[in-house]
């Protein structure tokens, strides 16, 4: 049953038509991954949903009652509140029935009121109906099911007194997730609610969004995610809305066969066209040497078959390719042992992170590194970078090895906020203007960006400009910190593709969880102190878990 219908939408931003004409029904089961490029409109798109955002044109029907709850991208908390208290706030609409029946207390306890039977009578009558509302929001089971929201996304009663502003950026997204379920909406906006989650909190995301009891749309990069629960993919790109049954796999595959298919009908068609054109041409010069009303006559015919063709709307679009970013990191041949770890601990104050960690990556290895977010992943790549001194142990850097570090909060653009691009792409690698901005161009930058201070650009964008200058300082063992983190889906596949003809060895901390499948051989898991190895990618480390388990 259709809840939600766009229809014939448009909208603008900044004089920009983000898309034009577009049309969609969401049925009331629905669990759809909304999927495309950045910039592409998905978050314009699901605020028009919500009503934040007015089209400019077209319409958004909703049907009567149908409550719709919105998880931004970003979301914040007033300090203070502990996590408990922040997530037993009551909802807008159960706070105001709450508010009322406290007014109707006050009001019983006025003579005016409860010496005058008509207006006792009716604040009575108000106080019934309120009470019904109240039961019907399920005020009364409020914090039972503010507590089994919170353990269904996997938090424990031992959290329960965390303050908000400690909460990791995963943890508060889980937090405000709690809240809009709390009020069951009919139709829940998910905008990337998986960032910042570790592999854990995702499956719990997972379970959550299978099982809840309404319609789910979904912006989201993590391949995997959209795999486990996604029914339907809705693609976002060039202003057009386009719906594929299946999860992402299935998407991905039958995108391709309808893009081949398209781009043989294409082929065909410009060649009939061709074929009819000579045609024309023919039959013109023959009717000027013969002065033939026979041969204008069939010119005429054929013209008129194109004219028809393209008046209705037969002319098949040639495939558009979306440009992509161009990224190369060509690597050498370096050491056979790229690093090593020799019991390894490290700590802070009473905190002991690991112990005795030991693990050796030969050249040309893809590692990649998992674990709980606290479990000192990237203080690992702090100490192999030298930024910090292990408590004991050695990490040894072989002689010929070169590192590149990306750093998931863009610390290794830290001093450069108020320098351009073009500024340190011609620091790292000195060569003129034009060719610096020409590579910038290649990541997707635009002529205006290039001399923009870097404290403007996005996350996805300041994603692009520490891989291009990973690009320029030509390393040959790679230490990347959630490198996939706000980059868009094309933009992780040529990263992707980079790091398979990458000659060298790459560490890679990452809850990407196909990303891990597409490059890693090997995967170690840091989980409370210790370093576990597994050979494969990420779900051959999960079959090699669970014959653990059920041994």
């Amino acid at each position: 049953m259709h809840v939600i219908r766009l229809e014939n939408i448009t909208i603008n931003h900044a004089g920009r038509v983000i898309f034009q004409g577009l049309s969609w029904a969401i049925d009331d089961r629905d669990r759809v991954g909304l999927v495309g490029p950045n910039g592409a409109g998905k978050s314009s798109l699901l605020k028009a949903i919500t009503g934040e955002v007015i089209p400019d044109a077209g319409s958004v029907i909703r049907l009567k009652e149908v409550r719709v709850g919105y998880l931004p991208q970003n979301v914040q908390f007033s300090s203070g509140k502990t996590l408990f208290d922040e997530a037993m706030i009551l909802p807008p609409r159960l706070a105001r029935v709450e508010a009322e029946l406290a007014k109707i207390d006050d009001q019983l306890g006025d003579p005016d009121i409860y010496g005058n039977d008509a207006a006792l009578t009716r604040v009575l009558d108000r106080q019934r109906l309120l009470w019904e509302e109240f039961d019907h929001l399920g005020g009364a089971q409020h914090g039972s099911k503010v507590r089994e929201i919170l353990s269904l996304l996997g938090f424990a009663p031992n959290d329960y007194g965390l303050k908000v502003e400690h909460l990791s950026g995963g943890q508060k997204k889980l937090l405000a997730l709690t809240k809009l379920a709390v009020e069951s909406p009919d139709v829940l906006l998910l905008d990337e609610p998986d960032n910042h989650l570790d592999l854990q909190a995702k499956r719990y995301l997972e379970n959550f969004i299978r099982h809840y009891a309404g319609a789910v749309i979904i912006v989201s990069h993590d391949r995997y995610l959209l795999d486990e629960v996604a029914t339907q993919i809705a693609e976002l790109a060039d202003g057009a809305l386009t719906l594929y049954p299946g999860n992402y796999t299935a998407y991905a595959a039958e995108r391709e066969l309808r893009r081949l298919r398209q781009q043989q009908l294409y082929a065909a068609q410009q060649k009939e066209i061709a074929r009819i054109e000579a045609a024309i041409k023919r039959f013109e010069h023959w009717a000027r040497i013969t002065e033939d009303n026979r041969h204008t006559r069939q010119a005429n015919h054929r013209r008129k078959m194109l004219e028809r063709m393209e008046a209705n709307g037969e002319m098949i679009e040639q495939i558009r390719e979306s440009r992509r970013m161009e990224l190369q990191i060509s690597g050498w041949r370096g050491s056979n042992k790229a690093l090593e770890v020799k019991d390894l601990t490290m700590g802070f104050d009473s905190d002991l992170l690991f112990l005795e960690l030991n693990f050796l990556i030969r050249h040309g290895e893809r590692v990649g590194l998992i674990g709980p977010n606290g479990a000192g992943k990237s203080v690992l790549f702090n100490l192999i970078l030298g930024q910090l001194p292990p408590l004991e142990g050695d990490i040894v850097i072989g002689p010929s090895t070169r590192i590149g570090y990306y750093a998931q909060e863009y610390q290794t653009l830290a001093d450069w906020l108020d320098r351009t691009p073009l500024e340190l792409v011609r620091n790292i690698n000195p060569t003129h203007e034009g060719a610096a901005v020409a590579f910038l161009l290649k990541f997707l930058f635009t002529y205006e960006q290039t001399r923009q201070p870097i404290r403007t650009l996005s996350g996805g964008e300041r994603s692009r400009l520490q891989l291009a200058a990973l690009m320029l300082q030509k390393p040959n063992l790679l230490l990347l910190d959630e490198p996939t983190n706000n980059l868009d889906i094309p933009s992780v596949e040529v990263l992707e593709s980079t790091l398979e003809d990458f000659e060298g060895a790459v560490l890679v901390i990452s809850h990407d969880r196909y990303f891990l499948d597409q490059v890693v051989d090997r995967v170690f898991e840091l989980k409370d102190g210790t370093l576990q190895s597994y050979e494969g990618g990420y779900t051959d480390y999960l079959e090699a878990v669970k014959a653990k388990e059920t041994a």
